[in-house]
């Protein structure tokens, strides 16, 4: 199951690396703050090479990342990834429901709306 996260990139974690029987690893975590009513921080992590897609993202940058939620047990305990597949960074100018203009009282903007619809023969 894949999901979409989007958010401000609030932390950048230090690197992990390591060895492990498929050879050496890399992991980096990071969390993203949630523009939500109630904001929610999310710590996530991307592995390998995808790590590179980080590079090009400043603390305070929105991000968009698709994910995928994995939980496992170890000794009676679970423990859940938040695994990054694809990182993008927001486009400037895209409102907070990914991808519709955020709401404007601009009286000019609400005006040019008005004065284009008046052709309409529509009753409302």
């Amino acid at each position: 199951m894949a999901i979409e996260i989007s958010g401000k990139l609030s932390q950048l974690l230090p690197l992990q690396t390591g060895t492990g029987k498929n050879g050496e690893w890399k992991k980096q975590e990071f969390v993203i703050e949630t523009d939500d009513q109630f904001p929610k921080k999310i710590c996530m992590n991307l592995w390998g090479d995808k790590i590179d897609e980080l590079k090009n993202v400043t603390i305070g940058q929105t991000i968009n990342a698709s994910v995928n939620i994995e939980s496992r047990e170890y000794n009676g305990r679970w423990y859940t990834d938040i695994k990054v597949w694809k990182l993008d960074i927001a486009s400037a100018g895209v409102g907070p429901q990914g991808g519709a203009p955020a709401i404007t009282s601009d009286p000019e903007f609400i005006n040019n709306l008005v004065t284009e619809n008046e052709g309409d023969d529509l009753p409302f």
